[in-house]
């Protein structure tokens, strides 16, 4: 079976001279993820490419990093755009309560506990900020923006890729 491989930022931009990329992160654990000595890769002009990091340090919004044997701008140039990603077996298990990985939410159909009514389902995530926003796909509507609270995310069962919810009452006129 082909190794599976999960999109964990995008290259942004180069970062000074001396072979720093910016990173627009998109996983919850970029303390584990780019950790100097771990391994990412992506895939360039169809060849998927092995790195493993040498620096990580926070910039503004970003995560600035740099590679091994990669020292210079001209080395990391043409890797402006690209997707990074971690390989499945270089994932830590999540202990429960710790959260989810975004692949496993995607998917997911949610279900407002009181009605049993199903809303939609997860296509996607948004992290804004304090919450991750989950973009809920809905047939014959537009999409819903439910915020990862635990006040309204009851459950999530991954193996039946359901997510029950506590509709509060001003998120009601926008999913029905």
């Amino acid at each position: 079976m082909a190794e599976e491989f999960y999109n964990v930022g995008k290259i942004v931009n180069t970062h000074g001279i001396a072979g720093e990329v910016r990173v627009m992160a998109t996983t919850d654990f970029t303390k584990a993820r780019f950790k100097p000595g771990s391994k990412l890769y992506l895939t360039l002009n169809g060849v998927k490419q092995q790195l493993t990091i040498k620096t990580h340090r926070k910039h503004k919004k970003f995560d600035l990093l740099s590679f091994d044997g990669l020292a210079s701008i001209n080395d990391v140039e043409k890797f402006k755009g690209s997707d990074l990603q971690v390989a499945r077996t270089d994932q830590q298990e999540l202990t429960p309560g710790e959260g989810y990985y975004y692949r496993d939410i995607i998917g997911c159909q949610i279900i407002d506990q009181a009605t049993k009514q199903d809303l939609g389902t997860v296509k996607e995530i948004l992290s804004p900020g304090a919450n991750d926003v989950w973009v809920v796909q809905r047939p014959g509507k537009k999409d819903w923006l439910l915020p990862y609270l635990k006040q309204v995310v009851l459950s999530v069962d991954i193996a039946t890729k359901v997510v029950m919810i506590d509709l509060p009452e001003g998120l009601i006129d926008d999913a029905n």
